[in-house]
């Protein structure tokens, strides 16, 4: 036998090959709304027809946020949600993430189309966001002359700092030609040296907020030079310029509010760093000069001044020493003097006899060895006539003249004959 199915199986085999058809499952249905009722849980159930056929439709109540109007009966919408099976019923319907009148619904699908393909560009990706100014003094403003918008940024900015300084490039922000002047007003604020600058408008409806999804804005926008706030309608507004943007604002006022710092603020916590800085300030000065007056103690104690005085009173205390110890030794040295003299003296005499008495032997000797002792004896000291001494008879010649020097006088002799050194021995 064949397989059998439950109702409930073949309902849910139905329901996921809705769930996986890509098509069904993000998609636009343009109808004429009827049967429309808004229940207590907030929900709304209704069905969309046209002259061919009908399709139910449901928006859960966590979906009416992004809901700008009341439906009612003969309303011709376009619903942009995804098609599936309600298991319990056995039916299809669609399931309503957004709902827009007429005319509406084209422009989101333009508006996720350019999405999609200006993400795919790098456009919004966070690597080109730049920062914001902390304390921005010149801001631009790029949004029409009239209107809420611009007063709120004014009032804002006024309150936050009365010393900012506006420049207010006034554009068309709907209609022919907006997005043209966004951009002109772009550029021209972009070459103007500001700290930041505020793009935007008030609130309205998808069409009146399509200059700021157009993509010459977007590009205009990446390309700036100077940070970029993007402020367009109301909160729940979400335009191609929120991503592009550095930072996107709720409304015109919160751009004013991330745009401006508070003066009052800024000031007094300045007079707070103020008081902090001064007290760490006097702290230091303090701590310098308690450092400064050891430094400076340390500095006489080793200075050559007070190393002079030092040793000046060193050297007095030595030479105070050296006097007394030389009074001393001299006290000492006077008591022993009267001893040491009588033992000189005693030395003296001992020495004294005792060269004397060699000194006689000495002369004894002397006398013994002397020329004259033998002269007085009968010798003769014989020398040439020109004074040298004659020792040999080899140095004399026949006829030659010599002195000999007697005892009592000197002879003067001429040299008749010599005779050698064998005159006078037996043959």
């Amino acid at each position: 036998m064949e397989s059998v199915y439950s109702v409930a199986q073949v309902n849910n085999y139905i329901k996921n090959m809705f769930e996986q058809d890509f098509v069904l499952k993000n998609i636009y249905i343009k109808g004429e709304v009827s049967n429309c009722k808004y229940h207590t849980s907030g929900h709304i159930y209704f069905s969309l027809k046209d002259k061919s056929g009908v399709i139910q439709a449901v928006m859960f109540a966590g979906n009416r946020r992004g809901l700008q109007f009341q439906m009612e009966e003969g309303q011709t919408v376009v619903v942009f949600g995804s098609v599936s099976v309600y298991e319990r019923d056995g039916k299809y319907q669609i399931y309503a993430r957004r709902i827009e009148l007429e005319g509406t619904g084209l422009l989101y699908q333009r508006f996720e189309q350019l999405k999609q393909e200006l993400a795919d560009m790098g456009l919004f990706d966070p690597m080109y966001k730049k920062s914001i100014p902390s304390y921005a003094m010149k801001i631009g403003v790029c949004t029409a002359k009239t209107g809420a918008a611009i007063q709120d940024i004014i009032t804002v900015s006024k309150r936050r700092n009365p010393y900012v300084q506006l420049v207010l490039y006034p554009c068309l922000v709907q209609g022919e030609g907006a997005a043209k002047d966004i951009v002109n007003g772009i550029r021209c604020l972009d070459e103007m040296n500001l700290d930041v600058i505020i793009v935007g408008r008030g609130g309205g409806s998808i069409e009146d907020l399509w200059a700021f999804n157009e993509e010459i804005v977007a590009k205009a926008i990446f390309n700036c030079n100077t940070p970029i706030i993007s402020a367009v309608g109301h909160e729940t507004d979400v335009t191609i310029a929120d991503f592009v943007a550095d930072q996107r604002a709720a409304t015109p006022s919160a751009a004013a509010e991330l745009a401006n710092f508070e003066y009052d603020k800024f000031t007094a916590n300045c007079e707070a760093a103020k008081g902090i800085l001064y007290r760490q300030l006097k702290n230091k000065i303090e701590l310098s000069r308690e450092k400064c007056v050891s430094l400076e103690n340390q500095l006489g104690r080793y200075s050559p001044q007070h190393q002079l005085l030092t040793k000046k009173q060193y050297l007095a205390d030595l030479q105070t020493k050296m006097q007394e110890e030389i009074r001393v030794k001299l006290d000492t040295m006077r008591m022993d003097l009267p001893l040491k003299e009588t033992k000189l003296k005693e030395s003296y005499q001992e020495i004294y006899r005792d060269r004397k008495q060699r000194l006689a032997l000495m002369a004894e000797k002397l006398k013994g060895m002397s020329p004259l002792e033998k002269i007085s004896k009968g010798f003769a000291y014989v020398e040439s006539r020109d004074g040298k001494p004659v020792l040999s008879v080899k140095q004399i010649a026949p006829e030659s003249e010599l002195n000999m020097i007697m005892r009592d006088g000197k002879i003067r002799a001429k040299v008749l004959q010599t005779e050698g050194e064998n005159y006078g021995r037996e043959e």
